[in-house]
């Protein structure tokens, strides 16, 4: 049996909306023909996948499970057809690439042009925040995702590029913008900023427990502007930051970065869907890791 895409549409959007009465007027269809396909769905997979009440619907398990590959399945049939399109038309070929806000635009920019094998190809970068990252992964809107501690969603595989240098930025009026080195432990009782809420985000976890393998628990605040350079989380703060651009004085001189002794160091990572199809992120893989 094949699975009918729409019909796996009208899952999706069941299991969002959490009402077959909103997810009808969302698709834009009757109520009824929306029940009618469900239910035809259930008979071909031969489970209930929905449990209906007065109140609404709560998707069963096997429904969650169909709903995650519905999704890949969308992904993937979305990136075939502009795969076929695009060659048809001899148009170039494109890698679209999101980073998360924990790698800077500048890093994404550094690595592209040094793995870059044909000049010809177009690339598009644009920062997303991880969960919708994943989302435009698996629904075949990127071909690349590149980020820090994130977690596997089912259906994207990924590997570390490289891994990278920790320091410290710190406002240059800060007590500690003099020091040529820190430890880690010299951090104890500064409030450390995040971009993520500990428990939510892999890369404040990853932060996190940095700090208490140092021996301390640390302070941390979460930036409350989202999307900009690590380096400018401290402008006008008493806070710290981690970061991976390099010591010296940043932000226009108003910032001023601090080397790590010992040295700590923090994955890239880049994540793809798993069985999709690019011709121009095999040669950036293979040329930033040789596989």
């Amino acid at each position: 049996m094949g699975l009918d895409l729409y019909k796996l549409n009208h899952l999706i959007a069941v299991a969002e909306e959490g009402s077959f009465t909103r997810a009808a007027a969302r698709l834009h269809l009757s109520q009824q023909a929306l029940s009618t396909s469900v239910r035809t769905l259930e008979r071909e997979v031969g489970v209930a996948l929905f449990e209906r009440s007065a109140t609404g619907v709560t998707v069963l398990p096997a429904g969650r499970a169909l709903i995650a590959d519905a999704r890949l399945l969308h992904g993937l049939a979305d990136s075939a057809v502009q795969r076929a399109r695009r060659i048809g038309r001899s148009e170039p070929e494109r890698l679209r690439v999101g980073h998360t806000p924990a790698v800077t635009g500048d890093e994404v920019t550094a690595l592209l042009r040094k793995h870059q094998t044909d000049p010809e190809l177009i690339i598009d970068v644009n920062q997303r925040y991880p969960d919708e990252l994943v989302t435009q992964l698996l629904g075949g809107r990127l071909d690349l995702g590149l980020g820090r501690a994130l977690t596997l969603a089912h259906g994207l595989v990924g590997t570390t590029l490289i891994r990278q240098r920790l320091n410290v930025a710190v406002a240059e009026g800060h007590r500690l913008a003099g020091r040529e080195d820190l430890r880690l432990s010299d951090l104890d009782g500064e409030e450390i900023t995040v971009w993520g809420h500990p428990g939510r985000s892999g890369y404040t976890d990853l932060l996190v427990n940095l700090c208490r393998d140092a021996g301390f628990e640390p302070r941390v605040r979460r930036n409350p502007i989202q999307g900009t350079p690590p380096v400018t989380a401290v402008l006008d703060t008493e806070g710290v930051a981690f970061v991976t651009a390099p010591p010296g004085p940043a932000a226009g001189g108003a910032v001023r970065v601090i080397e790590l002794r010992p040295a700590v160091h923090v994955p890239l990572q880049a994540l793809w869907p798993q069985h999709s199809t690019s011709d121009a992120r095999q040669a950036f893989l293979s040329s930033a890791q040789g596989f």
